[in-house]
């Protein structure tokens, strides 16, 4: 009995830990262009392991890195 429950315990915290991941940011292309870093992240899974991310996730970061080279910043809007 001892070891069903501690096997039961072990798996249910297993399960708690494995449900730790990142949270899933609001991840707009507004959102993005106005965090670099973010887009840099979500740029590198599409490229190393696109499993992760969706497509239309690598299509709004594909679009806020483009506004953010084209000259469309947050921080330039607000001068």
């Amino acid at each position: 009995m001892n070891t069903a429950f501690r096997t039961a315990h072990v798996l249910a915290l297993a399960g708690l830990l494995s449900a730790c991941g990142p949270s899933p940011a609001n991840d707009s292309v507004e959102f993005l262009t106005a965090h670099p870093e973010r887009i840099k992240e979500i740029q590198r899974l599409c490229r190393e392991d696109r499993s992760k991310v969706s497509d239309d996730l690598c299509l709004r970061a594909a679009e806020a890195a483009k506004r953010r080279f084209f000259g469309d910043r947050p921080e330039q809007r607000a001068k």
